[in-house]
């Protein structure tokens, strides 16, 4: 058996540092490298103040990423117990288990809700933080009542999909759907800034991008899902199925005299029930409403009002097709589109 070994003739800097000693000596290293962080850190830390991303001032830390992952990742197990863990779950511990789970969901995300409540002033009250995660937590049941449609949105509009668990377990849609429904409960709620980094953690998860302001009805569905957008102030119907690349987004930003953006106000497009849209198709804009029953084609860019029951497609003016082994007399046929 070949065994591959380190090359020590190769250059210092390709070599990990912990895994050997210097041919210089430690000493001499430790002088340049002392050197380096004494002319670093100071200009680093006065960036902080300047630039921004200092979260201990005063003690009160901003809201952390990473622990918001954690809550997302312990709200799924919630919402399909069995469906992310490593072992069974067997139904004589349910209980317990998700009486476990849910006081850690409780407890974390109460602190990081009270967390970003203080940005900005961190002796702010946070007593209304309580109220808000009660209210969330009392909600789950009619998160998952809607996720149960969603996914019979998806075995009933996938002639792909074998079964259920089949969608549960591998469809990104569903995770990306969870986590916004959740989310949408707390930003109903007031909570700050929190919904968000929960939407983009399964953003970063899924390449679904869905803000937690949008309302969505029920049996909405995903289909493949990479490069979905759905903005803030977006309001879907019932039975709405879209497909991947599909942006409903802002048409323009209303700015004041200073020429800042005016923050909130409705920036994105309605969607009526049972629509469809394909992929790649843009919607925008505040005012545009897409009406029950009404499919709009891949590639469509539309930023006005389409009535109910309307197909909205591009037409080709001519498609050609050619038999691409007749070199001599070459063949062409035309299709009228």
């Amino acid at each position: 058996m070949t065994m591959l070994t380190l090359d020590r003739e190769a250059p210092d800097h390709l070599l990990p540092a912990a895994d050997h000693p210097s041919p210089r000596g430690p000493g001499r290293d430790a002088g340049w490298l002392k050197a380096t962080l004494d002319e670093t850190a100071p200009g680093l830390i006065a960036s902080y103040e300047r630039v921004g991303g200092l979260n201990c001032r005063d003690a009160h830390n901003l809201p952390s990423t990473r622990a918001v992952g954690e809550i997302c990742e312990r709200l799924l197990q919630v919402l399909f117990p069995g469906f992310h863990d490593d072992d069974a779950v067997p139904g004589s511990s349910i209980e317990a288990l998700t009486r476990g789970r849910l006081s850690a969901v409780l407890r974390d995300l109460t602190q990081q809700v009270r967390r970003a409540v203080r940005i900005g002033d961190p002796h702010t009250p946070t007593g209304k933080t309580p109220p808000i995660i009660r209210s969330f937590c009392l909600a789950l049941p009619e998160v998952r009542e809607r996720l149960r449609t969603d996914i019979e949105a998806a075995y009933d509009g996938d002639p792909a999909a074998v079964c259920r668990e089949e969608i549960l377990l591998s469809y990104p849609f569903v995770e990306a759907l969870a986590i916004q429904r959740a989310a949408h409960r707390l930003y109903r709620l007031g909570a700050p800034i929190v919904p968000r980094m929960m939407t983009e953690w399964a953003h970063g998860r899924t390449g679904i991008d869905i803000h937690p302001g949008a309302r969505i009805g029920t049996h909405f569905f995903i289909d493949h899902g990479t490069g979905v957008v759905i903005g803030e102030t977006c309001l879907i119907g019932n039975h709405v199925k879209i497909y991947h690349g599909v942006t409903l987004g802002a048409r323009s930003f209303v700015k004041d005299d200073e020429g800042r953006i005016v923050q909130g106000g409705k920036r994105h497009p309605d969607v009526g029930d049972n629509v469809t849209i394909y992929p790649n198709a843009t919607i925008l804009g505040g005012k545009t409403v897409i009406g029950a029953n009404s499919t709009i084609g891949a590639n469509v860019f539309l930023m006005h009002s389409v009535p109910p029951n309307s197909l909205v497609v591009y037409e080709e003016k001519q498609l050609s097709v050619r038999d691409k082994t007749a070199r001599a007399t070459p063949v062409a046929y035309d299709y009228s589109i």
